[in-house]
């Protein structure tokens, strides 16, 4: 018999009764019914229940065990009678009747509970992160997340893309955020940094030939954590692709993600053909870039309802400011003063003035427009908004005002609310859509100038032409994003494989042609000597599995995650370096005052 097992405390079926097992893991719950003991020992396949009787020489042993003690026990396997069959449990036809308990290794008193799922303070779950990966619902998380990993790989393979790795050690790249630094012994004053993605390595991969090109890549980024982003590491499914449209790429990953989500749905649906939204389209719909599209409520420009109106703050709003428009958040079933007011007051906790608001109802068999704003603009300019937003009786609509650009984020939080407080979201799917034709370029506030509003390597809609002769914040780009339940979950796009339109493009933002040589002197060189045309994009993984766990935060279905702090409890990172190592690097830390 094996030193530790013969079988997983999730194999033992019917078919096992009448043989003498042995079985290791830990001891999960310790249950005394009336001198009979039940033990639920678990380990990484299952749970089983064991029997220690009385007589059982393994009484005595079995009565000192505490939670998650680490033990071998050796017993006759039994058929649970009729009534004592656990259907909820793989195993629950059997149980294992204890001859012999051995403990392979004691537990301290529990600094968290292992056995079931109480709310726990973070920072304790992430120091003790070995014993919080005990629990049944984050341990199931981390082993979808493998599964999850396993058929973006198995969906690539089939398509005939390629696996490469590629440095983790490298130069800095403009992806938008800080650098993770790694300072250099041999070359002292100089430093490495750690890939924000492996962008410009996977578009040489294109320039080198190898046409289909996919990673499961971390990436590291000097970032303030939030629900959906961790401080310092992420994972991407990067891939690229050479000879291609932007259609090619979308129609080429469309049925991979979508075949992803519904081998995990779990019962729920996923959207069969991904709709492509305007970027435009999507933050005056819904006042977002990654709009949740389970919620139907889509927003109306109503501008020329109030333009000249008794509403006179919107009214006088239009009137001096030529860009000043009125949108309407229809919220169907919202028609009660009671929910109106809650809404306004709503907006007034966002630093808001509040929301102007109309509900319908039908008083003296008469359907009428109630509310301040429908008394000041009158029967006829309220009728007008009812028909166009297509309202009825028992419905109201909420307003903001002023340039699109200051509220159109607000205008998105609040068709949020609405949607989620009259239970109009599905939340038993999973609403995916391409968010495509994104700008180019956008005007930085704080140092006055243009700046890219996305990816500085994309291609810009009509290519060089564009860029000397249309106004730079007109251009839109070859990006897209993938959405899905209000996340984003991909952004990908066509590369700029034009040595002169690469320079021109950095030109516009204020980097010359030697700078540009400098800073991405690889991809450079590269496109001077055939570059093909490129493209490609980069689900996260770790966002893609948070969706398909249904979680509300990262931390729940990553390994060995940081704190908010950015710190790592378990292992003590941050750390200080040694006097030696940093005189090997050259470095003397002067600290902030």
């Amino acid at each position: 018999m094996h030193r530790y097992r013969t079988h997983t405390c999730g194999q033992l079926r019917e078919t096992n009764t009448g043989e003498n097992v042995r079985l290791s893991g830990w001891v999960h719950r310790v249950r005394d019914h009336g001198g009979l003991l039940f033990i639920d020992l678990r380990d990484h396949y299952g749970l089983t229940q064991i029997v220690v009787d009385p007589d059982s020489a393994a009484f005595g042993t079995a009565e000192q065990l505490r939670s998650e003690w680490c033990v071998r026990i050796d017993g006759l396997v039994k058929k649970r009678t009729a009534e004592t069959v656990n259907p909820n449990l793989a195993t629950g036809a059997v149980e294992l009747f204890a001859s012999e308990i051995e403990v392979l290794s004691a537990a301290k008193e529990l600094p968290l509970p292992v056995f079931g799922e109480p709310d726990y303070p973070e920072d304790t779950r992430l120091k003790y992160r070995f014993l919080d990966l005990r629990r049944e619902t984050l341990h199931a998380n981390i082993m979808k997340r493998t599964q999850v990993i396993a058929s973006m790989r198995r969906r690539m393979t089939e398509i005939g893309f390629t696996e490469f790795s590629t440095p983790i050690l490298t130069a800095s790249s403009p992806e938008g955020a800080r650098d993770f630094l790694v300072p250099s012994r041999i070359h002292q004053g100089k430093f490495y940094a750690l890939p924000q993605a492996p962008q410009q390595y996977k578009q040489l991969l294109m320039v080198a030939g190898f046409d289909r090109y996919f990673q499961i890549a971390p990436c590291f980024r000097d970032e303030d954590p939030r629900a959906d982003r961790l401080p310092g590491e992420f994972y991407q499914l990067d891939l690229e692709m050479s000879f291609v449209t932007q259609d090619d790429i979308l129609g080429t990953m469309e049925p991979v993600m979508r075949g992803l989500f519904e081998e995990f749905a779990d019962g729920k649906r996923v959207t069969e053909t991904f709709r492509r939204i305007p970027y435009d389209t999507a933050i005056r719909t819904y006042g977002s870039d990654k709009p949740d599209l389970r919620n139907p409520i889509e927003m109306q420009a109503v501008t020329q309802h109030f333009a000249g109106s008794g509403f006179k703050v919107f009214a006088r709003m239009i009137e001096a400011d030529p860009k000043a428009e009125v949108w309407a958040i229809p919220a169907k079933g919202g028609g009660s003063r009671a929910f109106c007011d809650r809404m306004n007051s709503w907006a007034q906790q966002q630093g808001q003035p509040g929301l102007g608001y109309i509900f319908w109802r039908t008083e003296n068999g008469a359907l009428e427009g109630a509310g301040p704003v429908a008394k000041n603009i009158g029967e006829e300019r309220t009728e007008a908004l009812r028909q166009q937003l297509g309202l009825e009786d028992g419905d109201a609509v909420f307003f903001v005002a002023g340039n699109p650009k200051t509220f159109y984020r607000f205008a998105g939080d609040a068709r949020t609310r609405v949607g989620t407080e009259l239970g109009l979201v599905d939340t038993n799917s999973f609403e995916l859509a391409w968010i495509v034709d994104f700008p180019f370029y956008e005007w930085s506030e704080e140092e006055k100038k243009l700046d890219f509003a996305h990816n500085p390597f994309s291609m810009p809609q009509g290519g060089l032409d564009a860029l000397a002769n249309q106004d730079p914040l007109t251009i839109k780009a070859y990006q897209y994003d993938l959405v899905c339940n209000g996340f984003e979950i991909a952004s990908g796009g066509l590369r700029n494989h034009i040595p002169e339109l690469m320079v021109k493009a950095f030109g516009l933002v204020g980097l010359d042609e030697t700078t540009v040589e400098e800073r991405f002197g690889g991809l450079y060189r590269a496109f001077q000597y055939g570059a093909p045309p490129h493209g490609g994009m980069a689900p996260g993984i770790d966002r893609i599995v948070m969706l398909i766990c249904g979680v509300q935060n990262l931390r729940e279905i990553t390994l060995f995650p940081m704190n908010q702090q950015a710190q790592d409890l378990l292992m003590g990172a941050p750390s200080e370096a040694g006097t030696r190592q940093l005189r090997e690097l050259g470095i003397r830390i002067n600290p902030a005052s």
